[in-house]
C-alpha cells in the first residue's frame, strides 16, 4: 500500500462540522477552531454498516498511538431510517466503545460538504485545518500510520502541533447484568446461555430468563482461552449447542460467533473452559484463505456441520467440530442480493440462520432480505436490493423488513415459516423463489460494476450517486439518480 503524496496538492480548508448534535463530548458543542493544532480524524459512519465496525477496530490502536496528538471525531452518518434514531445512535456509540467524539448527522449535512460517497470514509484533517488525506473503505491503518507520523513531524517542527488531551468525554456505561444481548441457546438442562455482546462474555440463565447463574469471560475485551473467569471474548453474537453425539467427541458442548475476534470459540459447559477453535483474531483480507475470519455472526447446525454467517465478507462458511475443518459454502464475497448456485450467489452482512430441515433460512442485514439454502442453491423470500426497505407487511413480493438481525423457524402445521427480527420487521412464509440484482431499484442497467471481487454499493439517502467502494481504493461512480419518493 501506498502513502499519497500530500506535498504537492492544493491546500483546501476542512469544512466546519454540522449535524444535530455531539455524543462523547459532556454535551460541549465541537467546531474545528476547538481543534486546531491537532490531527483531526473524521470517521464516517452507520453503525449498522459491518464494514464500519472494521473501522473502529482498526483506529483503536492509531488513538493510543497517538493519543496526545490525534483527536478521532465520529461522523455518524446513516443508510437505514432506525439509523438516524437519535437514541439508536447514542446506543450503538456505548455498544461498540466509541469513546471519541461523535457528530450525529441525520441529514447528512456534513457528509456531503465533505462530498463522501461510501462507508465508511475517513478524512484526514492537519492541524492548520487542511484536508489532506480521504480515504473510502477499510484496510487502512498503515497507510493513516505513515500519514501521521509524517504530519506529527512536520507540524513539531513547525510549531503548529498542539499536545495534550483531546475533547472525549465518554459518559460510563451503566451498571446491569446483561449488555446489548446478541443471540441465545438452549442448554440441555433447559436454562438459557445468552452472548452478552457488550459485556464481551456470555451469560447462563434459568429458565425464566432472568436468573444469572453464571458468568463465562471476564468482561473484558480480548482473545484469551482458558477458565471462565480468565477466558476473553470481544462482541460474541451466536452461540450454537452442539449435537449430543458430538460433545463427547469434540471436547466442547458449544460453538460460540466471537464477532469482534474473527473468531470461533468452543465452551465445554462441564466447567466453562473456553477454547480458540477458527480463527487467528487477524481479519480477513483477500487472499487469506480460512485461516482468518471476518465477523461470524451467527450459527446453526445443518447438513451435518456448523453454518457459520460470515458477515463481514458476506458469504457462508461451514465447521466441521470433528476436525476443526473450515470452509467457504456460500456466496463469492461480492455484496448484494443474487440468486443461484450457491458458489455464485451473493450475500449482503448475513445476521442471522435458522435451520428448517434440508432448508437454511438466513436474512441479510444489508439487504433487508429473508433468504434461503437448499440443496446447493440459494433463494430469496423477501427483499430485493440494498436499498429496498421499509416495514410494509403483505405477500412476501410485496413486504420491506429493515435491516433484518435474526430469524426463526416456527412449527406449522401445513408449511414452513420463518419469522425475521429486524428494527421494523414482519412475518412471511414461503412464497416462491426471486432473483434480483445487485444495485439501487432506481439504478439503470448500464450502471457500472467494479471490476474486482470484494465491493460494496454505495449511494447519498434519499439522493445520491450510486457506486462502488473497494478494498484497491479505486472508485467508480454514476451520474447522479434520485430515489423514488417514500423511499
Amino acid at each position: 500500500m501506498t502513502t499519497p503524496d500530500t506535498s504537492r496538492r492544493a491546500r483546501v480548508r476542512a469544512p466546519e462540522l454540522r449535524g444535530r448534535g455531539w455524543l462523547n463530548t459532556g454535551g460541549r458543542e465541537l467546531a474545528l477552531a476547538d481543534l486546531r493544532g491537532k490531527v483531526v480524524l473524521l470517521d464516517f459512519w452507520a453503525f449498522c454498516c459491518v464494514n464500519c465496525l472494521h473501522v473502529l477496530a482498526e483506529l483503536r490502536p492509531l488513538e493510543q498511538k497517538y493519543a496526545d496528538v490525534l483527536v478521532t471525531v465520529g461522523v455518524h452518518s446513516p443508510k437505514f431510517e432506525h439509523e438516524a434514531d437519535p437514541a439508536a445512535v447514542a446506543a450503538a456509540v456505548e455498544r461498540y466503545e466509541v469513546h471519541h467524539p461523535v457528530l450525529d448527522d441525520p441529514d447528512l449535512t456534513t457528509w456531503k460538504q465533505y462530498a463522501v460517497k461510501a462507508w465508511p470514509t475517513l478524512v484526514l484533517v492537519d492541524p492548520e485545518g487542511y484536508v489532506v488525506a480521504q480515504l473510502s473503505g477499510e484496510g487502512h491503518a498503515h497507510a493513516l500510520d505513515a500519514l501521521l507520523d509524517e504530519l506529527v513531524r512536520e507540524h513539531d517542527d513547525k510549531g503548529t502541533l498542539h499536545r495534550g488531551d483531546g475533547p472525549d468525554v465518554a459518559p460510563p456505561a451503566p451498571a446491569t447484568e446483561l449488555r446489548f444481548p446478541g443471540k441465545v441457546a438452549v442448554l440441555p438442562t433447559g436454562t438459557l446461555l445468552v452472548s452478552d455482546s457488550g459485556h464481551h462474555s456470555l451469560v447462563e440463565l434459568a429458565a425464566d430468563g432472568e436468573t444469572v447463574l453464571r458468568r463465562i469471560g471476564s468482561g473484558a475485551r480480548g482473545l484469551v482461552d482458558g477458565p471462565p473467569g480468565t477466558a476473553a471474548f470481544s462482541e460474541p453474537q451466536g452461540v450454537l449447542l452442539l449435537p449430543a453425539e458430538l460433545r463427547a467427541d469434540s471436547g466442547y458442548d458449544l460453538v460460540v460467533a466471537d464477532t469482534a475476534n474473527h473468531a470461533l470459540r468452543g465452551v465445554r459447559l462441564e466447567d466453562g473452559t473456553v477454547t480458540t477453535l477458527a480463527g487467528t483474531g487477524r481479519q480477513w483480507m483477500q487472499g487469506a484463505g480460512t485461516t482468518d475470519l471476518s465477523s461470524p455472526w451467527d450459527l446453526a447446525w445443518h447438513d451435518g456441520r456448523v453454518v457459520v454467517a460470515m458477515a463481514g465478507i458476506h458469504q457462508l462458511w461451514s465447521f466441521d467440530p470433528r476436525t476443526r475443518a473450515v470452509d467457504v459454502l456460500a456466496g463469492t464475497t461480492n455484496e448484494g442480493l443474487l440468486d443461484g448456485p450457491a458458489v455464485d450467489a451473493w450475500f449482503a452482512q448475513t445476521s442471522g440462520l435458522a435451520a428448517d430441515g434440508d432448508r437454511l433460512w438466513l436474512v441479510d442485514a444489508e439487504t433487508s432480505s429473508l433468504r434461503h439454502l437448499q440443496d446447493g442453491t440459494v433463494g430469496t423470500s423477501v427483499g430485493a436490493g440494498l436499498f429496498d426497505f421499509g416495514h410494509v407487511d403483505g405477500p412476501a413480493a410485496r413486504a420491506l423488513l429493515q435491516h433484518p438481525l435474526g430469524v426463526t423457524v416456527l412449527p406449522t402445521a401445513r408449511s414452513r415459516s420463518a419469522t425475521p427480527t429486524t428494527a421494523r420487521s414482519a412475518a412471511t412464509t414461503r412464497p416462491p423463489t426471486r432473483s434480483a440484482r445487485c444495485s439501487p431499484a432506481w439504478a439503470s442497467p448500464a450502471t457500472p460494476w467494479c471490476s474486482t471481487a470484494t465491493w460494496w454499493w454505495s449511494s447519498l439517502r434519499p439522493t445520491g450517486s450510486p457506486g462502488c467502494a473497494c478494498r484497491t481504493r479505486r472508485w467508480w461512480s454514476t451520474a447522479s439518480r434520485s430515489a423514488p419518493t417514500g423511499r
